[in-house]
């Protein structure tokens, strides 16, 4: 006999074996909570405005920066470019003044001499016209246009070989951006994409001239990188335009220079390789 014998007559047969005090959760089958990826930061987060003096016409004004201490780096491409989760950098590196069109990189924004400041006013403020942009965010249109403001200022300024180079590396940078941005899509402009790679060619040409020149002719740290990061750079360009005497000369330097750390000589090493599969296939 049992607690429940008799429900047979109910028509309640099938519970006659229940255990008065069992866990109802016992037979539940357990699931394992779902893991949810977390979102993908916004570009507009990952912003914001700073205030800035021009110092060619003493106008305030606010640009766009990137929150470096928000920004998460996923890695960094062969010739040193970063990438971050959710933002591309290379849209937010150029300060521009939109009173009299000086600009250039944050690094090198406030160095105007009175005489440069002058050169400016006359040649580039007199006659510039400016878009104006209303998003919250940069384009790659827009960033393009303050990257060009940016190089044709550092022309008229006079400004030093390693700053001009400095201009088209990051040029070259945003415009690989562009164009993977624009392969992201289902559907994109072929075309287009093809055009970017030939302006980010050109660019880095002119970065692989100018990096070349100003590590013999310029005191460093250059642009805030010293002789084994420059030494390394260059040779990647190098290696990019078949200059291979010159690449393997500093990747060697880099791999015996006491100052480097264990990853950029890993990277110069593999380098290396690539220059002898390079050199054995012809």
């Amino acid at each position: 006999m049992g607690l429940f014998s008799g429900l047979k007559n109910l028509g309640l047969g099938n519970l006659e074996g229940m255990d008065l005090y069992e866990d109802p959760k016992k037979n539940e089958v357990q699931k394992k909570p779902e893991t949810v990826a977390p979102p993908r930061p916004q570009e507009k987060d990952l912003i914001y405005d700073r205030s800035f003096v021009c110092p060619v016409c003493d106008s305030p004004f606010t640009a766009k920066i990137m929150k470096s201490s928000k920004a998460k780096l996923l890695g960094t491409d062969q010739d040193l470019r970063a990438r971050y989760d959710g933002i591309d950098a290379m849209k937010y590196d150029v300060v521009m003044c939109p009173v009299c069109g000086y600009a250039a990189l944050i690094r090198f924004f406030t160095n105007v001499t009175s005489t440069q400041a002058k050169m400016i006013r006359e040649k580039i403020s007199q006659t510039v016209k400016l878009t104006v942009y209303n998003d919250e965010i940069y384009g790659y249109e827009q960033a393009m246009e303050r990257y060009k403001l940016a190089l044709v200022n550092a022309m008229v300024k006079r400004a030093k070989t390693s700053e001009k180079a400095y201009i088209c590396l990051k040029t070259a940078w945003l415009l690989r951006g562009y164009g993977e941005s624009l392969k992201e899509k289902e559907e994109y402009d072929e075309k287009l994409v093809d055009t970017l790679a030939k302006q980010e060619e050109e660019f880095l040409e002119n970065a692989y001239k100018g990096f070349s020149e100003a590590r013999q002719t310029e005191m460093f740290p250059i642009c805030g990188m010293n002789t084994v990061t420059v030494d390394y750079l260059v040779a990647v360009l190098a290696v990019r335009f078949k200059d291979y005497g010159m690449a393997t000369r500093l990747l060697s330097a880099v791999i015996t220079s006491p100052g480097a750390n264990m990853r950029i000589k890993d990277r110069a090493r593999d380098m290396k390789e690539l220059i002898m599969r390079e050199m054995k296939s012809k």
